[in-house]
């Protein structure tokens, strides 16, 4: 398997190749030249897999430059009951069975709570593979808007031959996200709190990894969802979550997906181009609607830092999705001359519009709807939730559960994305049910410990100098 740019910059590169980095050497992302294909009578076959074998079924077809045993053991050292709380790893649970069934898949059952531990908990072990046969080193620079963050750093911490600078935007994270980063006291864990919105940190990112001589210099790579590693992982739930709510290898089944930065649904769309049976991927945002206006009117109309909305769902408070634009590159047909044209416009702090346009309509031939939420829908989700089915979400799950069932087809199994646990957001919990969320043993006391974060502007060349000096 062979990696290319959305760019058309660079040369075919191999999957070791592209691990360690960020953004392509042309600034844009990494895709795979095509996506492998299951034919339907292999659904079958993968169905009866558990989740590690599963997982590397899909992943080996991605993964080809590490050897069949290397790889199938650091799955196998992944995916673990002691990591993620059962052998299912993704657990589905069925609140209903009406109309085909209303499903949650359980993503957060990880070390931070959160669906992002799928990804980095194997990132942390390629990382490390990777870089003990190299004899190598790695700084990692990253940006979370809430869970990112701490998934990254339990990923990495104690990983030898890695360093981690994570930057977040100072006081827009919840208590439990900021106590859960910045309460690591571990030598090669660095926190910034930027003073702005996450985009303002994803920018960092992206200049530092646009900058070729300071990345080469200090070995920089990234753990963000711009890594294509993390979007691989997240399509084996979405097979796993397939195989769990139907019993033909022929049903269909629509997903409905919180949106941030685009990773999570990414992985839907691929998973689909892969021959998944999914009807439809039903993409959820919260008051931060770039996206959601997007797939209704064909405008992309990202937002300025200002615009950027704080909100009880903070992981999805995003205006510029950096994984949009892996999308776009499929949507235009894999034309890269087309792709650098419209994002020059978003480049520039513009915008551009696919109304009236052929690619407006191919849309709908990737299976994606969408819609938004409000606090006040998160709210009445969260209560409707807990008072039929007994049921606590958090409110990224609320988001992805309101605009589902607004999509909601008879006969079509919704399988709700479970993005997060409750007692991430307590606050919005206690409003909700009037109820403190349950919190499990090892997180109590949490917000207690100390904490430690380096509080800077949102300012390139400061974070620079901050990790020249830290990487010495």
């Amino acid at each position: 398997m062979r990696y290319i740019s959305t760019r058309g910059g660079m040369p075919p590169r191999s999957f070791r190749e592209i691990l360690l980095e960020g953004l392509a050497t042309d600034g844009g992302l990494a895709l795979p030249e095509s996506y492998p294909r299951y034919a339907p009578t292999d659904l079958a076959r993968l169905r009866t897999l558990n989740y590690r074998d599963l997982a590397f079924d899909i992943l080996s077809r991605y993964i080809d430059d590490i050897s069949a045993t290397d790889l199938k053991r650091l799955i196998d050292k992944t995916y673990t009951a002691s990591v993620f709380g059962s052998e299912d790893i993704t657990p589905l649970r069925t609140l209903d069975t009406l109309e085909g069934g209303l499903h949650l898949l359980q993503l957060s059952n990880g070390p931070t709570l959160a669906f992002k531990d799928i990804a980095l908990q194997l990132l942390g072990n390629l990382f490390e593979y990777v870089l003990a046969e190299n004899k190598g080193e790695l700084n990692i620079l990253g940006a979370t808007s809430g869970d990112t963050g701490s998934a990254a750093e339990y990923a990495m911490r104690g990983k030898r031959g890695v360093r981690v600078f994570m930057l977040s935007p100072l006081g827009k994270m919840s208590r439990f996200q900021t106590a859960q980063m910045f309460s690591l006291t571990d030598p090669n864990i660095f926190n910034i709190a930027i003073k702005g919105v996450f985009d303002d940190c994803q920018d960092i990112v992206k200049r530092v990894s646009n900058d070729e001589s300071f990345k080469t210099r200090y070995h920089i790579g990234t753990v963000n969802s711009i890594n294509w590693a993390r979007v691989a992982a997240q399509i084996v739930y979405y097979f796993k979550g397939y195989f769990a709510a139907t019993k033909a290898d022929t049903d269909e089944v629509s997903f409905a997906v919180p949106s941030g930065n685009f990773g999570n649904i990414l992985a839907g769309h691929i998973a689909r181009m892969m021959g998944l049976p999914i009807r439809r991927l039903i993409l959820a945002t919260n008051e931060n609607n770039v996206l959601d206006e997007f797939f209704r009117t064909g405008r992309y109309r990202p937002r300025a830092s200002a615009e950027v909305h704080q909100t009880s769902s903070p992981s999805m408070d995003i205006s510029r999705a950096s994984n949009f634009e892996r999308f776009v590159f499929d949507l235009t047909g894999r034309d890269s001359a087309l792709l650098r044209t419209l994002w020059q416009a978003v480049d520039g702090g513009s915008e551009f519009r696919l109304a009236d346009t052929p690619l407006h309509e191919k849309i709908r031939e990737f299976g994606f709807v969408s819609g938004s939420s409000t606090h006040a829908n998160r709210i009445a989700t969260i209560r409707d939730i807990y008072q039929r089915f007994g049921v606590m979400i958090d409110t990224h799950t609320a988001d992805g559960v309101k605009v589902g069932l607004e999509h909601r087809e008879a006969g079509v199994p919704l399988i709700c994305l479970e993005t997060a646990q409750p007692v991430k957001f307590a606050d919005v919990i206690r409003d909700a049910l009037g109820r403190e969320p349950d919190c499990p043993e090892r997180c109590r006391g949490l917000e207690q410990l100390p904490q430690r974060a380096e509080v800077m502007d949102a300012d390139t060349v400061a974070v620079k100098d901050y990790m020249a000096q830290h990487c010495a």
